[in-house]
C-alpha cells in the first residue's frame, strides 16, 4: 500500500511554502523543498534544515527535475507585483516551463500534484464575489499579465495533463494571504502598512482607499492547501481558498495604525494599471467538499504578523 509520504514543495522557502513545509513535517511527511532562493529565503526554513525529514534542493524549476516523490505542491513563482514585474519574462517561464516540468515529473512517477494558482486569474472582476465558474477579466498585455496570464496558462496545463495523461491534479486559487515570513519589501499591502506603521512613516494608499480585499492568515491557507491535496474526491477544476470577509484598503490602514499604536499618516497615490477594485472569494465549494473555512480573525492574525515584523525591524535597525 502506497504511503504517499515523500512530498516535493516547489517554492518551499517562500512565505507560504515554508509554512507548508513545517505543516507537512508535523504531519509525518518527508519533505523535499525545491527553491532557487530568488524570492524565497533560507531564514524561512532555517528551523527545518537539521530535521531528518527535511531536505533543501536548490534548483530552478525551469530546468527539468528527475526525482522520486509521491506528491508535488507547485508554489514556485514570485507572488508580489514588485517581484514578478522585476523580470516578467522569467515570471512567465516559471509559470509555464516550470509547470510543464513539474507536471512531467508527476506524470512519470504517478504523483498527485497541486497547483498554487491565484485570485489574480479573475483580474479586475465584474462578478462579485468570485466563484470558480467565473472566467475572469484580465488584460493580457498589461504590467500584471506576466503573472496573471502565466497562472491562467498553468491552470490550462494542469487540466490538459489530467485529460490527456490522467495526471491526478488539484488547483487552488489562493486569495490574499498574510502572516509571519512575508518579505518586508515585497510591495504587498499588509507588509507595506505594518512596516510603515512600525517605523512611523506615512502609509501609501494607491487609489482612494475604497478598493477592497479579503485577507486569509497563512495557517488557515496551509490547512486549505493540505485539505485539498489530501481529499480523495477527484478534482479536475479549481477551488477557491481565502477569507470571504471583505475590508477596504483605507479601513485596513486605519486598523494597522491602531494595532501598532503608530502616529503614521496616510498619503494617496494613483492606482496602478489593472489593479482590481474588489476581491472576495466565494468559498462554498471548499466548505462543502473539504470541510474547510478560515478560523483566524483579521485582528488576531494582524497582531501575530505585527509581532513578527516588529522583531524583524528591531533586529535590522
Amino acid at each position: 500500500m502506497r504511503t504517499e509520504n515523500r512530498v516535493l514543495v516547489a517554492g518551499g522557502a517562500g512565505f507560504i511554502g515554508s509554512h507548508l513545509c513545517e505543516a507537512l513535517i508535523a504531519a509525518g511527511r518527508e519533505v523535499l523543498c525545491v527553491d532557487n532562493l530568488h524570492t524565497g529565503a533560507k531564514r524561512n526554513i532555517e528551523p527545518l534544515l537539521g530535521h531528518r525529514a527535511f531536505e533543501l534542493y536548490r534548483h530552478d524549476v525551469v530546468h527539468p527535475l528527475y526525482l522520486e516523490v509521491d506528491r508535488v505542491y507547485n508554489l514556485a513563482c514570485p507572488a508580489s507585483p514588485v517581484h514578478y514585474q522585476s523580470n516578467p519574462v522569467k515570471t512567465i517561464k516559471t509559470n509555464v516551463i516550470g509547470t510543464i516540468n513539474l507536471l512531467g515529473l508527476a506524470r512519470r512517477v504517478k504523483a498527485r500534484i497541486l497547483q498554487a494558482s491565484t485570485s489574480e486569474v479573475y483580474g479586475d472582476p465584474e462578478s462579485h464575489p468570485q466563484r470558480e465558474s467565473y472566467w475572469g477579466r484580465v488584460n493580457p498585455i498589461g504590467r500584471r499579465a506576466c503573472y496573471d496570464e502565466g497562472k491562467r496558462c498553468a491552470e490550462a496545463l494542469f487540466v490538459e495533463y489530467h485529460r490527456q495523461n490522467a495526471v491526478d491534479i488539484r488547483i487552488a486559487r489562493i486569495f490574499n494571504t498574510y502572516g509571519p515570513r512575508m518579505h518586508p519589501n515585497d510591495g504587498r499591502v499588509v507588509s507595506n502598512f505594518i512596516v510603515g506603521a512600525l517605523r512611523g512613516g506615512p502609509l501609501t494608499i494607491y487609489g482612494d482607499g475604497t478598493q477592497s480585499r479579503s485577507f486569509c492568515y497563512v495557517d488557515d491557507m496551509v490547512r486549505g492547501l493540505t485539505a485539498l491535496m489530501d481529499c480523495d474526491e477527484g478534482f479536475s477544476g479549481p477551488v477557491n481558498l481565502g477569507n470571504p470577509e471583505e475590508i477596504s484598503i483605507g479601513q485596513l490602514a486605519a486598523l494597522i495604525i491602531d494595532l501598532v499604536g503608530s502616529r503614521s499618516s496616510v498619503e494617496y497615490r494613483p492606482l496602478p494599471e489593472d489593479d482590481p477594485a474588489r476581491r472576495r472569494p466565494d468559498i462554498s465549494l471548499a466548505e462543502r467538499t473539504l470541510g474547510w473555512s478560515p478560523s483566524m480573525t483579521l485582528e488576531e492574525g494582524l497582531k501575530k504578523t505585527i509581532d513578527y515584523f516588529d522583531n524583524l525591524v528591531l533586529n535590522n535597525s
